[in-house]
């Protein structure tokens, strides 16, 4: 199994990466964020987490820069229904505190922003995790300010995509929803 993987990225593809290591290129699926996270081609090593999905054609690896991350990535997979592709789309919507808040709290309507995830799979994922969490006061609200924004940004006129986009490129140490908001316009171009 590999575990992790460090080396310099050599080529961004949809979705994907090349990860040259050792004079082996590994080609590691990978979530949006990370993609940014990554930086430019060939300029410093990646680290990163990795999952390998054995498949009966296929070997697939997917990584993530936080080990954090890679652990919720294995918890989406024990949920009936949900493959590692379907997993890491769902990371795609919102970060890992974001996603645990809605779980925990019930809110299945998060999770079907994912495409490929009906009502009926969301509430499936929420039924089958919700125990796995103990949802704290910060992070109800944390998840809480995120639906807020989406929605403003919606308001003004962007789609889902783009303001779940701008979220993710968001500090992690944005206060408020206004304070949020503000940065994300400034991210969109309209700030």
């Amino acid at each position: 199994m590999i575990g992790k993987i460090t080396g310099i990225v050599s080529y961004k593809g949809a979705g994907y990466v090349i990860v040259d290591t050792a004079g082996v290129g590994y080609k590691v699926f990978i979530k949006q964020a990370t993609m940014e996270e990554l930086g430019k081609l060939g300029t410093k090593p990646a680290e990163l987490w990795t999952y390998l999905a054995v498949k009966e054609n296929a070997m697939e690896l997917y990584g993530f820069v936080h080990r954090e991350t890679l652990e919720f990535f294995e918890l989406l997979l024990t949920v009936t229904g949900i493959g590692p592709k379907t997993a890491l789309a769902i990371l795609n919507i919102a970060p890992v505190p974001t996603l645990r808040s809605a779980i925990a709290s019930g809110d299945a309507s998060h999770l079907t922003k994912t495409t490929g995830i009906g009502t009926k799979r969301a509430e499936r994922l929420v039924m089958e995790l919700k125990d796995k969490f103990e949802i704290t006061e910060r992070e109800g609200g944390a998840h809480q300010d995120t639906s807020d924004v989406i929605e403003a940004l919606k308001a003004l006129g962007y789609s889902q995509k783009e303001a779940r986009d701008a979220l993710q490129k968001l500090p992690k140490d944005s206060a408020t929803p206004e304070a949020k908001i503000k940065q994300a316009l400034k991210t969109l171009g309209r700030g």
